[in-house]
């Protein structure tokens, strides 16, 4: 978040400089956090939507879990 006070404080200031440096620092935050980069669906992962947590590779956590916890 700082980095994106930043470059909020840049583009009212009129600063072309300090808003490129802070856009920077955003998108290595945002690549950080995993929101930018390779996209997950292309990772050859199977896809597990619309499954049962316990008839797929998830099924020893799901037994794991606590009555209470498998919703």
């Amino acid at each position: 978040m700082a980095a994106r006070r930043a470059k909020a404080a840049a583009m009212r200031a009129d600063d072309a400089e300090a808003r490129e440096a802070a856009r920077a620092r955003v998108d290595a935050a945002k690549r950080a956090l995993g929101e930018r980069g390779p996209v997950w669906w292309e990772d050859d992962a199977p896809d597990l939507t619309r499954r049962m947590a316990q008839t797929t590779v998830y099924a020893s956590w799901w037994a794991d879990l606590a009555e209470g916890e498998q919703g």
